[in-house]
């Protein structure tokens, strides 16, 4: 086995393999963590680091298995094509050693993905249910492997980059939450992008069910051919879960009312109804559906409230990688709103935040793509002020704040530019909002 890519997925998915008696190489391009790279080699797995591991790469190797994270078009998975070795992911493998009648729940979509994961995964616990809770969610599943035990459920989140490259791996329930061109500097078109998303249906049957946004025109015409058992969900309008007066219906029967129900918004929303939708395949009461969705107050790093400072209401959005996810942070409020935007610069446009941004006072940008924010905010005469790192952003919409608004943290953009990961970002936004006098 050739593994692309330590980090957390090469290093879980080597130990699984080592247990079968697979000879393993793991290339990556960065010194590792020294005790994990002890462990492995206690084990007798080779880590190599080199800039250059497509040489490494012989028709020696069954399989090469890939972090999600590197590149399609990455020499090893071109030498591989040529080579007819197949290329897969931690996910693939680890589907191959689950315990028998392992029931999968995962969940895919551009936005609303981790939140619908979170959800399920507390509602199931909460009714004493056998759950295990893994993928992009920061669980790699063979990492949970030995917990695992037959006839049980694990809730999982699925990326497009890992769905990519799955061959045998088949969902008992997968979740679709929405689509929009996203990713595209990895996919490089939304055709293929949509094409991977579609795969967590792969396998399917009339007994495995799909829970479908029926307000998403790609996503009905992306799986108008699937085998599924298919349910809709929509907060605009009747489905098979859907809203009116101002409670969550499911095959007409009320579930829960919204004021019993801790976030807010249309999307947290359809986020719970997919949710509703999993609880009620296992039999789960409405009084457990209740009783968590009353306590839930949001994931980490999603639209987090941070703290009531000086009548100032700070929120940490620093998922919103992208511009579709700062339109539906923007959308849920109603106040006052100053925008803290900016980080890698990966040539998208800003045009589309325009008309969600009744409610911002002022920009302030900063990172890579802080200029080209401050060309889109003179071009619509909005206010915007730029600055080099979001510290210096977060002290100056602050200093410049009035009691009873709403200062925002939702990048548009992806963290790389000065921090390793978005969680990185957020944990620094809350950092430096602690530190505020």
């Amino acid at each position: 086995m050739f593994i692309l890519g330590m980090a957390r997925s090469g290093y879980e998915v080597a130990k699984v393999l080592i247990k079968h008696n697979c000879t393993i190489l793991i290339t990556d391009m960065k010194e590792q963590d020294e005790e994990k790279v002890n462990e492995l080699k206690r084990l007798g797995i080779n880590l190599i680091i080199t800039d250059s591991p497509e040489e490494l790469l012989d028709e020696s190797f069954d399989y090469v298995v890939k972090n999600p994270g590197i590149k399609l078009e990455h020499p090893v998975c071109l030498k591989a094509n040529e080579l007819n070795i197949p290329v897969i992911n931690e996910l693939e493998v680890a589907y191959h050693y689950l315990p028998k009648n392992t029931k999968i729940v995962a969940i895919t979509g551009s936005n609303g993905k981790t939140t619908t994961t979170t959800i399920t995964y507390e509602i199931l616990k909460a009714a004493n249910l056998p759950v295990h809770l893994g993928g992009n969610i920061g669980y790699p599943m063979c990492s949970i492997l030995d917990d695992l035990k037959e006839n049980e459920i694990i809730v999982i989140e699925l990326s497009a980059q890992q769905l990519h490259d799955f061959s045998s791996f088949k969902t008992n329930i997968g979740i679709l939450t929405n689509l929009t061109p996203v990713h595209l500097d990895h996919f490089k078109t939304y055709e293929n992008y949509q094409r991977c998303k579609k795969k967590i249906f792969d396998h399917h049957t009339i007994n495995d069910l799909a829970i479908l946004n029926g307000n998403d025109q790609d996503i009905l015409k992306l799986t108008n051919d699937i085998k599924s058992n298919k349910i809709y969900f929509s907060a605009s309008k009747k489905g098979d879960i859907y809203l009116d007066n101002d409670a969550i219906y499911y095959k007409d029967e009320e579930i829960i009312k919204l004021d019993e129900i801790r976030v807010k918004g249309n999307h947290n929303y359809e986020n719970i109804m997919c949710a509703i939708v999993v609880a009620k395949e296992f039999n789960v009461s409405n009084e457990i559906i209740k009783e968590v969705l009353n306590k839930f107050s949001g994931v980490e790093h999603r639209l987090e409230f941070v703290k009531r400072f000086n009548n100032r209401e700070f929120y940490n959005d620093s998922k919103a990688t992208n511009v579709i996810s700062t339109n539906i942070a923007l959308d849920s409020f109603n106040k006052p709103t100053i925008l803290l935007l900016g980080g890698l610069d990966r040539g998208h446009s800003f045009d589309e935040l325009l008309p969600h941004m009744k409610n911002v006072k002022f920009v302030v940008c900063y990172g890579q793509t802080k200029d080209r924010i401050l060309e889109f905010c003179i071009k619509n005469k909005i206010e915007c002020y730029k600055k080099e790192t979001l510290e210096d952003s977060v002290k100056l919409a602050y200093n410049l704040s009035v009691e009873n608004d709403v200062i925002l943290l939702s990048p548009a953009c992806a963290s790389w530019d000065q921090y390793k990961k978005f969680e990185d970002r957020g944990d620094d936004f809350k950092r430096i909002v602690e530190l505020l006098k």
